[in-house]
């Protein structure tokens, strides 16, 4: 992975952070709630690029070394890491 596909995951994740505390501020200035709801579907559509930018970012990387070294059992360790996460994202 090059240095600039990480600054910009970090990026991305600290204007989420700053969306976050807007809310927070939203909240404690009473706004209106569909205004609040709208924000978070923004925040949680925002984290859901960022989760894809990670899992990409995780397929090129660990698990094209995982293929690459020819080790099964590190290739099966990678394999069933993701098929965990998808798994718990079922839920």
């Amino acid at each position: 992975m090059a240095a600039t596909d990480g600054s910009r995951i970090v990026n991305r994740l600290r204007r989420i952070e700053g969306q976050v505390r807007g809310v927070a501020q939203m909240i404690e200035d009473d706004r209106y709630c569909i205004d609040v709801l709208n924000q978070v579907q923004a925040i949680k559509a925002a984290l859901g690029r960022a989760e894809s930018e990670i899992l990409k970012r995780h397929a090129a990387c660990c698990v094209a070394e995982a293929i690459a070294s020819g080790d099964a059992d590190e290739q099966k360790q990678k394999f069933g890491e993701l098929v965990d996460l998808f798994e718990k994202a079922k839920r």
